[in-house]
């Protein structure tokens, strides 16, 4: 005799991870509390471990849902895009849109969500920067490929290259945070991509979108 299922969930968990993204985002890590969690996302304590398993859990599928739902995946950027430049470009002026999105919390929640966090929190604020490095290091890759074309100049140190448009990036998020427009943000971007290296000048050249 086969044995019963279980009940189905009551609830809508794409829109209940979402508000959970939204909670985590606009607090970070370590501030939001259960019950934070609970009465946004419309569920029980119960429910929210019957089906995420625990708040750690439920933070790694905010972070992936949030990669994946809001453009911010850069590797896959860079992989998309015809060279390393159009990629930093893309990934620059996407995150100028997100960041300041009036249908959620400013700025990157992969930067800031672990801000506040103790070292009960380590392993969230390792896993953050693990990501972040991930992200450097898909970049160096990249600009290590484009050298090899010869499209950025023999000279230019990938690491470099790729931590400097990184600290863009987190800035970027932080002036998003303290209000910043979209068309603030956009401007910031064009004027990163004009330290760009150019390969036939030698030079730092202008990049358009």
């Amino acid at each position: 005799m086969p044995h019963p299922r279980g009940r189905p969930r009551s609830f809508d968990e794409a829109a209940a991870l979402d508000r959970a993204t939204r909670v985590f985002w606009a607090q970070g890590y370590e501030p939001t509390s259960m019950s934070d969690l609970t009465e946004a996302m419309g569920i029980s304590l119960s429910s929210l471990y019957a089906a995420f398993g625990s708040k750690r859990e439920l933070f790694r599928r905010v972070v992936e849902d949030y990669q994946a739902r809001f453009g911010m995946d850069v590797p896959a950027m860079l992989a998309e895009a015809a060279t390393a430049r159009q990629g930093v470009s893309a990934m620059l002026h996407t995150a100028a849109r997100t960041y300041t999105g009036s249908d959620h919390p400013p700025g990157c929640l992969i930067i800031s969500a672990a801000n506040n966090c103790g070292e009960e929190s380590a392993d969230v604020r390792a896993d953050l920067r693990h990501r972040r490095k991930r992200n450097v290091a898909a970049l160096a890759d990249r600009i290590d490929t484009d050298i090899a074309r010869g499209l950025v100049p023999q000279q230019t140190e990938p690491h470099a290259l790729a931590s400097f448009y990184a600290a863009v990036l987190q800035g970027m998020s932080q002036r998003a945070q303290d209000h910043a427009t979209e068309a603030d943000l956009q401007t910031i971007a064009d004027t990163a991509m004009q330290a760009w290296p150019d390969a036939q000048a030698g030079t730092s050249g202008r990049a358009g979108r």
